[in-house]
């Protein structure tokens, strides 16, 4: 059934928002660096050093997507996939490391008639009736 599912492309305009806090030394530090034109901005400075983290343990993260069995990248799940699950008389394990997103059109019944159980590392987008539908099964 997994083939079933649509693979969407990284874009490079679907970001998720997060807050830091940084100490007054640190950031005095990055606007230096930015100021000094080392980076464009302080957005840049810090999707760079999450970057360079990522890189510097990029050879553990892909085995614990081994292990863990994840899918990376961004999953979508429509009505119609939904529905062919129901069909095959399946029900999925949603394990995403990114972006899952469930379509605005999926029922709470249907969800929950197909959804077994639902784990993302990174953000999942659904309406709030799915994810109050699914609270029990949100890993």
């Amino acid at each position: 059934m997994a083939a079933e599912i649509h693979r969407l492309r990284d874009k490079a305009g679907e970001t998720e928002k997060i807050t830091i806090n940084l100490g007054y030394v640190d950031l005095g530090h990055i606007d230096l660096l930015v100021q000094e034109g080392f980076y464009s901005n302080r957005t840049d400075f810090i999707r760079t050093a999450i970057r360079n983290q990522l890189s510097t343990h990029g050879e553990e993260v892909r085995k614990s997507i081994v292990r863990h069995t994840l899918e990376l990248g961004l999953r979508h799940y429509t009505s119609a996939d939904l529905e062919a699950v129901k069909a095959a008389g399946e029900k999925l394990h949603i394990k995403v490391l990114g972006l899952a997103s469930i379509a605005p059109e999926v029922t709470p019944a249907l969800a929950l008639a197909t959804i077994e159980s639902i784990t993302v590392l990174g953000a999942l987008h659904a309406s709030k009736e799915i994810k109050s539908a699914l609270a029990d099964r949100i890993g």
